[in-house]
């Protein structure tokens, strides 16, 4: 694929937009996945208010004060959206339920004949609290911060569509895309197409930039890969471009490894998330050196805090920060994460 002409952004834009123009900048801006979670002390008691975890996604008052507790706390670059990917296929008609301890539970579709439970389109008004959050969201950060709407890719979203449950268990999925492709195929294309609206409606709400979450499709083989996760992520994006154009988009293909390179050369994202497991220098030689790299901290070296958390900021800062580069995790933000630990990654980060 061609490189994409990017225009360039103005220099009062909020640096993550900067870097995902492709602009180089020291000290690189930084969030983290999972920055608003259970970690969070004023999360917890936010939690506990809602009621269900849906019902915390879907009320815009909450959603919202989840959303910006942790820029108030670090003074990160960017908030992103307090939301779940699996608000798809709730409004695509799948019950969906959380249940404390376990995680999402979905009455499973197992056979083609299953999908006729699921809507033709996907319910935009059903996910209107959503939207309303983006806006609220928007309009209380600054607007040096960015705030990110994101969506889970459409290979990610199927294993729990598929399972019944959460995606470590990709069986089911990976069965059926061997056993009836087409059948797979078809749940693909509807999530493409439910996953750029979903996209597209947070954009025009206010969202600075979004992210594709890929958080499974890095155990596929290549040639698997390449059909269930490049290629309609691929689209996607595209989709997503011809209703808003000037989008900018990260894509997280996690553990996709030596399988970047093509990933990259296909995705017309702006940027690309790669996980811990990730060879830095690899990574940044797998990508055009003006397409954003965002990463890739360890987990449980943010859990270790101390000197461990200072080399593994380092170690990224060193690898990749020559080039356009956004400092996040090659994860999530773990529950047992002392808090005063994410205030030293910041810091350690502004310090470079």
């Amino acid at each position: 694929m061609a490189e994409r002409l990017r225009s360039k952004a103005s220099a009062d834009a909020p640096k993550l937009v900067r870097v995902l123009s492709g602009e180089a900048l020291w000290p690189p801006p930084v969030w983290l996945m999972r920055q608003a979670g259970r970690y969070l002390p004023e999360y917890r008691e936010l939690r506990e208010q809602a009621g269900g975890f849906l019902d915390l996604c879907y009320n815009p008052e909450l959603a919202t004060e989840v959303t910006l507790q942790p820029i108030r706390r670090f003074d990160l670059d960017a908030a992103i959206l307090f939301s779940d990917i699996l608000v798809v296929p709730h409004a695509l008609g799948q019950d969906v339920r959380f249940v404390q301890g376990e995680g999402p539970q979905l009455d499973p579709l197992s056979t083609r004949d299953s999908f006729s439970r699921l809507k033709d389109a996907i319910d935009l008004d059903m996910l209107a609290p959503v939207y309303e959050t983006v806006r609220r969201a928007r309009a209380e950060l600054a607007r040096s911060k960015a705030l990110i709407g994101f969506c889970g890719a459409p290979y990610t979203v199927a294993t729990y569509m598929v399972g019944g449950r959460g995606g470590e268990e990709q069986a089911p999925a990976r069965l059926m895309a061997y056993r009836d492709p087409d059948a797979f195929a078809d749940l693909i294309d509807r999530l493409v197409e439910a996953s750029a609206a979903h996209l597209v409606a947070q954009l025009k709400a206010g969202a600075d930039a979004v992210q594709i979450f890929d958080s499974w499709s890095g155990d596929l083989p290549s040639r698997e890969f390449s059909r269930w996760s490049t290629a309609p992520i691929a689209k996607l994006c595209e989709k997503v471009r011809a209703e808003a154009p000037g989008a900018k988009i990260i894509a997280f293909p996690r553990g996709a490894g030596a399988k970047l390179a093509d990933f990259a050369g296909a995705v017309p994202a702006d940027g690309f998330g790669i996980a811990t497991s990730e060879d830095l220098h690899a990574a940044r030689s797998a990508v055009y050196s003006c397409r954003a790299l965002q990463g890739a901290v360890d987990p449980i070296a943010l859990v270790a805090g101390g000197a461990a958390l200072d080399r593994a900021v380092d170690d990224v800062l060193e690898a990749l920060g020559r080039n356009p580069l956004i400092v996040n995790l090659g994860h999530g933000v773990r529950q047992e994460t002392p808090p005063e630990h994410v205030a030293r990654l910041v810091e350690r980060v502004r310090a470079a």
